[in-house]
């Protein structure tokens, strides 16, 4: 038992040195290690960012969100180049939809970055969401941490902009930009009312070609609806621009915006006060999961399950009494 504890323990302190000296294929491996779920793993992936925690938190946290075809991965390979080329190191956490039967994933977003997928200074890590409400996959945090201990000055979170609640990612990122193209017609009526008072910054994306003066339309009316929505995050005023991602057009005005906005919430306070609630956040979502973990793994609880549910199911039973019943049998002693 000491012996493969011991093994154990040697195989996350190689871990964190890999990562802590920017080894791409170690930091893939760690990544890996806290995305698993098996029970065996769970610990060491503990283990793994508790020596890693005091190497994080000095990145730009940027979620990037937005419907289908909306060229999220276009503009973030674009926008990547562009901050790599001037030095930063980027991670993007390409998140992508699981099938619902297989919990499998598309993990398309790595081969339409090709820009970045071959920039030493880039890490794409595609991930499925895994079922995970809000657009997110479960231990985006976690993976999170570990690029910036790896050195990452820019993480990039894009969502799968499928029409989920994009509160998850708003408790992720310091900064949230939604990605709109125009000719999208009343299909944006519902992301305005969803997403826009969560958002830090709106770009009218594919201003490019024929499109520019829609695009400059958009941005405009765009800019008069956002008069009458409060701001995401306080004391600054939500933008609106355009850019293309095909071109590189707006894309130096847009990081200037978010440089803009990182220097001025850092100077009130702001910053790390949403970093504070953010960790808040973290925790009650790891209990969470953990207790429904610790819920479904009981004996008692599977045991009772199947009659339960199927009360519930045929109408004979309320679900709350049945869920207050399943507790009882996880904490009966």
């Amino acid at each position: 038992m000491n012996e493969t504890a011991n093994r154990q323990s040697i195989d996350v302190g190689a871990k964190v040195k890999g990562v802590l000296a920017g080894d791409r294929a170690t930091l893939a491996r760690a990544i890996t290690l806290v995305e698993s779920a098996a029970s065996q793993h769970k610990k060491s992936a503990q283990a793994l960012l508790a020596q890693l925690l005091p190497h994080t938190g000095q990145s730009i946290r940027v979620g990037v969100t937005g419907p289908p075809g909306a060229g999220k991965s276009t503009f973030i390979d674009t926008v990547g180049c562009a901050l790599t080329d001037r030095g930063h190191k980027v991670a993007v956490l390409a998140i992508d939809p699981s099938s619902a039967s297989n919990r499998g994933s598309i993990l398309g977003d790595k081969t339409r970055m090709e820009g970045l997928s071959r920039d030493p200074n880039a890490f794409i890590r595609p991930s499925p969401t895994g079922g995970a409400l809000g657009g997110v996959a479960s231990a985006t945090r976690e993976v999170i941490l570990i690029c910036e201990a790896a050195r990452y000055d820019v993480i990039i979170v894009e969502t799968v902009g499928a029409g989920q609640s994009e509160t998850t990612l708003r408790s992720l990122v310091d900064f949230l930009l939604l990605l709109l193209i125009t000719g999208a017609g009343d299909e944006l009526q519902g992301i305005k009312k969803g997403v826009i008072e969560i958002a830090d910054a709106v770009v009218i994306n594919k201003a490019d070609g024929d499109n520019v003066a829609r695009a400059k339309a958009a941005r405009a009316q765009m800019e008069r609806a956002l008069q009458f929505v409060a701001p995401a995050t306080e004391g600054w005023a939500t933008r609106a621009l355009t850019a293309s991602g095909l071109n590189g057009q707006g894309i130096e005005e847009i990081w200037q915006v978010i440089s803009e906005f990182a220097a001025q919430t850092k100077a009130s306070g702001g910053f790390e006060k949403r970093r504070t609630d953010q960790r808040r956040a973290w925790l009650h979502s790891a209990l969470e999961q953990q207790m429904r973990d610790y819920l479904y793994r009981n004996p008692a609880v599977q045991a009772a399950l199947p009659e339960i549910e199927a009360a519930v199911m045929a109408g004979e039973l309320p679900a709350a009494q049945a869920a207050a019943e399943l507790l009882r049998l996880a904490l009966d002693r």
